[in-house]
């Protein structure tokens, strides 16, 4: 099916007003408990395609569009939608806020056990990356919002309510950044260990000798590793010295949590700044890739622009942005290693910790096409990256049938499980577990992401057709029962039975999905790419038709006001078009040379005519 973010967008908005908006009041909570990651998620859901696409905002009541008047009828007029979002927000604050107003990131339902004891109460109030990462975008989407929906109050409306409801979402917007710094993680590694071996053997795709890979790694990494030396102190001190042994391997990312080795930020004053973690510190991939799409929302131009942060924040911010780079770069330079065979093209991708699974590699191939997007990507990475996607959805059963009992299925249902290392030592509760089974969301947003990228037509067709194919197999996930028009029902997509089990919604699939969606909305809207083969062919036409042109005009008097002058004129205004065009878009420059052509050419056949006639 075509991925058509508006309609979409606004079937998903109509799904949820269905689902949530009962007896005049919002429902939190969805397949799991409300806790503080669905919470975010539920609220992203709406906030966040109204604060990143200008046709679905809703702080002006004057510039709501009809159809999204339309869906949200059951809110009310447009003038009461903002007070709406509003009231969203300020209950999005109180339900994971502690009575002192102090910000809960616990994970609460979404953590599960590995066995039959279930987790303690203590452990679910265990803070979660994912948690710091949702609520950083959702507090930025807030603010946002707030900050044009105050302008437009009507003279004499209090507006200290929005004041103090913005007061709260900063705090909880230093608090999620601080989480997020404390919890990322140098991870070194002694060649000879077996995670050293693990990662040599992973990167060591042309059979070379270990000396010969490790020196090639040192080189590679140099760069990464010198800026990790001087640039990530804060938070990291004890392990960003280890780094000074150049013979070390490293890892950087983010665990699921604060490090048991977090050093405190001195300069945020919040408990989380000091509090003591128990995270074991080593990167998860998983926690990586939510925490890199968390900051990418805090740096990007756009947000810098609005001005939303105070100094605390913008001191935080450029920390974060630096350990933004300096992973994806580390994560792209590892995936890529080598003149051969990249290690991320030898699916699956094995963890240091030694897990294999398609999934990982899938969460590699998504930091590297995040890389990608900050630097010129070349058409070779490109090219390659889209048989990487191609070879992913075929065997994530997406573009391919499932057999019988198909074990490719558990990449979906119930999907990847991370045991959190460390929740252990809370309570002597037993270790828990993190359920990720967002495989096709992710596959679509990085494909659709690479195709913004791609000047390649072949890879660039590619892409869109994995993306259409992704969107089907996510349209069959949709719930047919309760609340319908949400996700997720897995077994509608892997069954012809479409038994549509499933009644809740899962409000961790259903914002994945609208993040998809934003993507394409953003793809959708840059300029088509300027392909270099059709700029050839439009530029030999486009000489050619200034010769004929040139030719015909050769005939034609200085005073001559036949129709036939008034024809040339426009033939001459098609080709000054076609000229102004043909660096930016050659499609553009094709159709106009093409209507001078025509135009041409029907001059000529009427002179032909005439002469054929005396």
């Amino acid at each position: 099916m075509r991925i058509q973010p508006r309609e979409q967008i606004l079937g998903i908005w109509k799904s949820m007003i269905g689902a949530c908006w009962v007896d005049n009041e919002w429902r939190w909570g969805g397949v799991r408990e409300a806790n503080s990651i669905s919470d975010s998620e539920q609220l992203l859901c709406l906030l966040y395609p109204a604060t990143e696409i200008d046709i679905f905002a809703l702080h002006d009541p004057d510039r709501i569009e009809k159809d999204v008047q339309s869906v949200l009828e059951p809110i009310g007029n447009p003038t009461r939608v903002g007070a709406f979002v509003v009231s969203l927000l300020t209950a999005f604050i109180r339900n994971n806020s502690t009575e002192d107003g102090l910000p809960i990131f616990a994970g609460g339902s979404y953590l599960r056990s590995n066995g039959d004891r279930p987790p303690t109460e203590s452990q679910q109030q265990l803070e979660i990356v994912d948690s710091y990462s949702m609520s950083l975008t959702a507090c930025m989407a807030g603010l946002r919002f707030l900050r044009d929906y105050r302008s437009r109050v009507r003279p004499g409306t209090s507006t200290k309510e929005l004041d103090d409801l913005s007061e709260q979402l900063s705090t909880r917007l230093t608090a999620a950044m601080t989480g997020l710094l404390r919890s990322f993680v140098v991870n070194t590694v002694q060649p000879k260990s077996s995670e050293g071996q693990i990662i040599l053997g992973t990167l060591n795709q042309a059979g070379r000798t270990e000396q010969t890979v490790l020196a090639g790694i040192k080189t590679n990494l140099e760069r990464v590793r010198a800026r990790l030396r001087s640039d990530v102190i804060l938070g990291l001190e004890d392990s960003v010295k280890e780094l000074e042994d150049e013979y070390l391997l490293f890892e950087c990312g983010w665990s699921w949590g604060v490090t048991t080795d977090a050093s405190p930020v001195d300069f945020v004053d919040s408990p989380i700044a000091t509090a003591t973690g128990v995270a074991e510190a080593r990167p998860y991939l998983y926690f990586t890739v939510v925490a890199l799409d968390g900051i990418n929302d805090l740096v990007s131009p756009r947000a810098g622009e609005l001005g939303l942060l105070d100094e605390t924040q913008h001191r935080l911010a450029q920390a974060l942005r630096t350990r933004w780079e300096l992973t994806q770069r580390y994560w792209s330079i590892v995936a890529r290693f080598g003149e051969q065979r990249w290690p991320l093209e030898d699916i699956p991708w094995q963890t240091s910790d030694g897990e294999q699974s398609d999934y990982y590699s899938l969460i590699v191939s998504a930091v590297l096409i995040q890389d990608l997007v900050q630097r010129n990507a070349s058409d070779d990475d490109l090219t390659r990256a889209v048989a990487i996607f191609d070879e992913l959805a075929g065997r994530g059963r997406i573009i391919r049938r499932p057999m019988k009992d198909d074990a490719a299925v558990a990449l979906h249902q119930p999907g990847v499980l991370l045991s959190l290392r460390g929740t252990e030592k809370i309570d002597g509760g037993p270790i828990l577990q993190w359920q990720v089974s967002d495989f096709s969301a992710v596959l679509l947003k990085r494909m659709l992401q690479a195709a913004r990228l791609s000047n390649n037509v072949a890879a660039r067709d590619k892409l869109m057709e994995l993306s259409k194919s992704t969107m089907d197999h996510l349209h069959r996930r949709i719930l047919r029962q309760g609340a319908v028009g949400l996700w997720d029902d897995p077994d509608n997509a892997f069954s012809d039975e479409h038994r549509g089990g499933e009644t809740k919604p899962s409000w961790y699939m259903t914002e994945r999905v609208i993040e998809c969606l934003v993507v394409a909305d953003r793809t959708y809207r840059e300029p088509p790419p300027n392909w270099p083969d059709l700029q050839a062919v439009a530029r030999v036409m486009l000489n050619t038709a200034e010769h004929r042109f040139d030719q015909e005009m050769l005939g034609v008097s200085v005073d001559d006001y036949s129709d036939n002058r008034i024809a040339l004129d426009r033939v001459e205004r098609h080709i000054d078009e076609a000229r102004q065009l043909i660096r930016e878009d050659a499609a553009t420059t094709f159709v106009h040379t093409l209507d001078a052509l025509r135009e041409l050419d029907r001059l000529a056949a009427a002179r032909r005519d005439a002469t054929r006639n005396v």
